[in-house]
């Protein structure tokens, strides 16, 4: 640990009270280390703590003992154990997910991240990437740069970082040859300008016996430059981002009485004083702060990094996740966007399928609208692509089920990076930079319209609905609902019936029946089945409609109780049995790829409006189910 040598003629209270101010205003460096796999990221770390003395006896006595049951090197201590805290990377000697120490030395402060090397780990470097200030990127000197070193690299440049150190490792392992480092280095320093990475630093040096981390080296008299520590000390503690003016996203509505509600968040860039005009966005509503309050009470300003409750002279509307700005320059506001992202989802990212987008605060329904392309992160060149597959960059439109205020990621991070969430597993599945708005985003305007669909239906005399009948092929589905329609017409209702297999002929006949499109393919009928009860009309929909995502995307676009899921469930083999057109037999055969229960997936309903059983019951009773449902007179 740090020392404090104390005068005999010193005060040692206000020795100690120095010291502690001193520590206290030391600026703190947030730092990764990425590389490939056994390039030593875990040892360097370790080498770092241990030689910075910042380990306690205890810690040291559990390090020697584990050295002798994990380590690789055999009497000798492993300083990788003291990262590898998870009992499976101590087992399998790697790193598998992201672990943050800090440390500290006279100049400065540390937060470290280890990340780890493995491809399928890659969504977990990213993590530690999304907050670091700088990468220290590891390379072991016997393999040169390699494909995890150009896929680490890139993803810290996308990322935002423009730091880089890049320490050369393992050197005594090549006896320390200067010509294998500088070979090194030059590739190096290639890719990085050919990524945007403004600064890099090489070293060559040897984390397990200590060259030129700490200290300099004598076995590489050579190298005239810093060790690593000292480039660490001298490194730039901030990124680079453009002064926006004011801009805080706002956390939390503090209304803890009737007399006081403050908008609670911190200042993600600018400064706000008491007076100073601000808007709200998306909404656009303008007033000024009245006072700035801290835990240390009211301010007279305050700056980029401080957390502050606001408050304002005028009642507005202000919620969660909206961004207080300042009103002579403000955010922009938009719902379509492209964007760069980071696919970290198990399953593959499917164009039109709908996620939660969270950036900050704030949550919105999104959906990936295309893919313009993916990204070979080794060669940096440009692919066409219709999915993303865990670990795989793309660059895509995406749209937005309501604007938001944003920032070009390049100018502000915090304000220009989100993720996507799925929808059915609440699961983290993408990271996302924005680039900019789409124009066409502020060129398209809802049009007013002089009759409404209340008025339609009303003429009508009926309530619009979507009856949406889902199930496997052969299941009954469209003979349900042709039989229900016909009821209904004979009643004197308006319907319509989309049927699958009818659609394919016309508005659906440029897809397939890969899953993206079986997406596409579901999302234009709902678009559809959403315009006819618009026009006041009862639409039955019967299609496979195999995901749960897209049913509920297209459940979402109707109002409560308009919208009624009927799941036609009948087991696989009576579905084979019936095959009236053949599929089955010809799936079986392998004639009819991506054929839904065979060799692609169906996600039944959890909790659809109506559940019909179709093996056990004959179609005018299932109906009639289903115009007692509606409740309509026959």
């Amino acid at each position: 640990m740090d020392h404090i040598a104390l005068s005999a003629a010193a005060d040692p209270e206000s020795e100690i009270a120095a010291y502690l101010k001193q520590h206290e205003h030391k600026s703190l460096l947030r730092f990764i280390t990425c590389g490939s796999v056994d390039d030593g990221k875990s040892t360097l770390i370790g080498r770092l703590l241990h030689d910075s003395l910042q380990l306690f006896d205890d810690q040291l006595a559990a390090l020697e003992t584990d050295s002798r049951k994990h380590g690789t090197q055999g009497e000798a201590i492993d300083f990788a154990l003291l990262v590898d805290g998870l009992s499976a990377e101590r087992e399998q000697g790697i790193t598998i997910d992201v672990a943050y120490r800090y440390f500290s030395t006279e100049r400065r402060k540390f937060i470290v991240a280890d990340c780890p090397g493995h491809e399928q780990y890659t969504r977990n470097m990213a993590t530690g990437a999304s907050t670091a200030d700088l990468a220290v990127v590891l390379i072991d000197a016997r393999k040169g740069v390699l494909t995890q070193t150009r896929r680490h690299s890139y993803i810290v440049a996308l990322l935002g970082v423009r730091q880089v150190i890049l320490a050369v490792n393992k050197m005594d392992m090549v006896d320390y040859r200067q010509s294998v480092f500088e070979t090194i280095a030059e590739e190096y320093r290639a890719l990085a300008e050919q990524l945007g990475i403004a600064s890099v630093h090489c070293v060559p040096m040897s984390a397990l016996n200590g060259d030129n981390v700490m200290h300099g080296s004598t076995t590489m008299p050579w190298y005239s430059g810093a060790p690593l520590l000292e480039l660490l000390e001298q490194a730039d503690s901030d990124r680079a981002e453009q002064d926006l003016g004011l801009r805080m996203p706002v956390q939390w509505v503090n209304r803890p009485d009737s007399h006081f509600r403050g908008y609670a968040g911190t200042l993600v860039s600018g400064e706000v004083q008491p007076g100073m005009e601000i808007v709200a966005l998306p909404s656009g509503a303008r007033s000024r702060v009245a006072r700035i309050v801290s835990a240390d009470g009211d301010l007279s300003r305050a700056g980029a990094g401080q957390a502050v409750t606001l408050t304002l002279r005028d009642e507005i509307d202000i919620s969660r996740g909206d961004v207080i700005a300042a009103a002579r320059s403000p955010s922009e506001v938009a719902d379509q966007f492209a964007v760069h992202l980071l696919w970290m989802g198990d399953e593959p990212l499917l164009p039109g399928r709908p996620y939660w987008l969270k950036q900050g605060s704030r949550s919105v329904s999104a959906q990936i609208g295309e893919i313009k392309h993916k990204v070979d992160v080794n060669t940096q060149q440009h692919l066409a692509a219709k999915r993303l597959e865990l670990n795989e960059v793309g660059y895509c439109n995406i749209s937005l089920g309501a604007p938001i205020a944003f920032e070009r990621y390049a100018d502000n991070r915090a304000l220009g990076g989100f993720i996507l969430i799925d929808r059915q597993s609440n699961a983290t599945v993408a990271c996302g930079t924005i680039d900019f708005a789409l124009r066409r985003a502020s060129n398209v305007h809802r049009q007013r319209l002089s009759i409404d669909r209340a008025a339609r239906a009303a003429i009508k005399g009926q309530q619009p609905r979507c009856l949406w009948f889902t199930g496997l092929s052969g299941s009954g589905k469209s003979t349900i609902a042709n039989l229900v329609d016909r009821r209904l017409h004979g009643a004197g209702y308006h319907t319509y019936l989309l049927d699958g297999d009818n659609v394919r002929h016309g508005l659906n006949k440029d897809l397939g029946f890969t899953p993206e499109d079986r997406v596409e393919n579901i999302r234009r009928i709902a678009e559809v089945a959403k315009l006819m009860t618009d026009a006041g009309l009862i639409v039955l929909v019967s299609f496979i409609s195999p995901y749960r995502s897209e049913r509920d995307l297209a459940r979402s676009l109707f109002a409560p109780g308009e919208f009624l899921e009927i799941f036609v469930d009948t087991p696989l083999e009576v579905c084979e049995q019936r095959d009236v057109k053949g599929l089955y037999a010809r799936a079986r055969a392998g004639l009819i790829p991506n054929f839904t229960g065979i060799d692609a997936p169906y996600e039944e309903p959890e909790n659809p409006e109506l559940h019909l059983r179709s093996a056990e019951a004959p179609v005018e009773e299932l109906a009639e189910q289903v115009l007692r449902a509606l409740e309509v007179e026959q």
